[in-house]
């Protein structure tokens, strides 16, 4: 059996797969702002899948990390640092291979699979509480690209030096306007936001040059709210130079996370190709 767990700023999910992708047991947890205290939660929490033989687990960190030592360095929403997640894991679930790797990536990782038939190069973007991107060419992330940070890009805004996420994100949207996205229906509301949006988008579409953009996260569970705003709005960014691709909605916007840690078990077991990635 597969783990994967999605380690979120607020909550943690953890889902056990059947080696066909098949979701068996799905179990969440508040995430605990203090690292040992997330430990023992996490510990207390594996006793709700005991029932299974895990031999492999993904474990998906909001964070940057150093994948050969297996360590989460620091992380967006959570003040853990330096975090030793691997060997602790291992510790855990004695006997298990235990992959790591960014939320964004593996997000990004699911979503390309499922549209890896109709697109060679995907520019993969969630926004929740940040904005987190992922790019993937046939089906591997890019290794080039592993731990890009796009909304961290520093955008010219009402005369003033703004990181993108901090006027495009969904921490953004409820600064600016009071309200979470899943509670805003006004489309000259989302027609802004699309503008804001549409900054930090296309000053990424041209140095990558992908073939579609994957709108997922929170916000990107709202995409028929400002989808078609977001297209027209980047028409005005292209040249011929640089051409806009189509921007789309995730399958699976709020659960493509978990899905991706399965898919890069998959990938790194041999099945469908490997991740191009550092071990």
């Amino acid at each position: 059996m597969y783990l994967g767990i999605d380690v979120g700023g607020t909550k943690t999910l953890m889902a056990v797969f059947s080696e066909e992708g098949q979701i068996l047991k799905e179990h969440k947890f508040p995430t605990s702002p203090n690292y040992k205290s997330f430990l023992k939660d996490l510990s207390a929490a594996l006793k709700e899948i005991q029932d299974y033989k895990i031999t492999v687990c993904c474990c998906a960190l909001p964070a940057l990390i150093d994948r050969q030592r297996g360590i989460g360095i620091t992380f967006g929403n959570l003040k853990w640092q330096n975090v030793p997640a691997k060997d602790d894991l291992k510790d855990l679930l004695q006997g298990a291979d235990i992959f790591l790797e960014s939320d964004s990536n593996l997000a990004g990782l699911h979503e390309s699979l499922v549209f890896k038939s109709q697109y060679h190069k995907v520019l993969y973007i969630t926004i929740g509480t940040g904005i987190g991107d992922a790019v993937v060419v046939d089906g591997q992330l890019d290794e080039a690209y592993l731990d890009s940070e796009g909304g961290q890009m520093v955008l010219s805004r009402g005369g003033k030096l703004t990181k993108w996420e901090d006027f495009a994100s969904g921490r953004a949207i409820v600064e600016r306007f009071g309200k979470k996205a899943a509670d805003i229906d006004d489309p000259s509301i989302w027609k802004l936001y699309a503008s804001d949006l549409a900054q930090g988008l296309a000053t990424l579409i041209a140095p990558f040059q992908p073939d579609v953009v994957i709108i997922g996260g929170g916000v990107g569970a709202h995409f028929a709210k400002y989808g078609a705003f977001l297209n027209e709005e980047l028409k005005k960014y292209q040249n011929n130079m640089v051409t806009m691709p189509p921007v789309i909605q995730a399958r699976k916007p709020e659960e493509a996370v978990i899905y991706g840690c399965y898919d890069f078990i998959r990938l790194r077991q041999g099945y469908g190709g490997q991740v191009r990635q550092n071990a």
